[in-house]
């Protein structure tokens, strides 16, 4: 669940070109200061997501995708594809966390203060401002421009287990497309966001949580 949760958290928009005069440091805050604006102004949010998670030491890496639902205040679901069912919704008030295979379901609270450093959650459908957690170290041009990739670094001790973000931003839309978490143990979790719909329709009960047949619910 930690890895996860690391894991994966807008006025006019200015030409990139225009702020490199004053170097890329001050341009990607300023894509990033849109970014934060852009997802603060979204009611609900969904995307198709692939994760790659390096695992240390044992040269492989694990591997997972599906759909992930965003909504304010606080809530998410990942619907995971493949036939091991998991379970990782967020209803506003709690997680909830079923490994593959396991009969117990872990619960704990959720509030953007036990969020801490755990961008991208805190960007995507929590209330907190990103530029007041990371600062822009480098902000890379990619695919002609299409793309920009912000890297972050930790302000103060606001995220004291990560050491780097490398976001991938779409550099009109200002949409994220890419997360890439580096923190201070070696551990890496890598997400890729496809379709991203800002505001789709879903149902009032959709981040409802609902006890699967055969499991527990326990707090840690």
């Amino acid at each position: 669940m930690r890895t996860l949760l690391l894991a994966c958290a807008l006025l006019l928009l200015l030409p990139l070109a225009r702020g490199v005069a004053a170097g890329p440091e001050i341009a990607g805050e300023a894509l990033l200061r849109r970014v934060g604006e852009r997802y603060a102004a979204a009611h609900t949010l969904s995307a198709k997501f692939r994760q790659e998670i390096p695992l240390q030491n044992v040269g492989i890496v694990r591997k997972a995708s599906g759909t992930v639902y965003f909504g304010r205040p606080l809530k998410m679901r990942w619907d995971y594809k493949g036939p091991e069912a998991q379970l990782f919704l967020a209803d506003g008030r709690f997680f909830y966390f079923r490994p593959a295979g396991s009969s117990q379901v872990i619960r704990r609270g959720v509030d953007e203060k036990g969020l801490g450093g755990k961008i991208p959650l805190l960007l995507l459908f929590g209330k907190g401002e990103i530029t007041n957690l990371f600062r822009v170290d480098a902000a890379d041009p990619r695919k002609g421009g299409e793309e920009t990739v912000l890297r972050l670094s930790p302000l103060g001790d606001g995220a004291p287990e990560i050491r780097r973000i490398d976001l991938v931003v779409g550099t009109e839309d200002t949409l994220i497309r890419e997360i890439h978490v580096f923190d201070r143990l070696g551990g890496e979790n890598h997400i890729y966001l496809t379709d991203v719909k800002v505001n789709p329709s879903l149902p009032a009960d959709f981040f409802r949580f609902l006890k699967p047949a055969g499991t527990s619910v326990v707090d840690g």
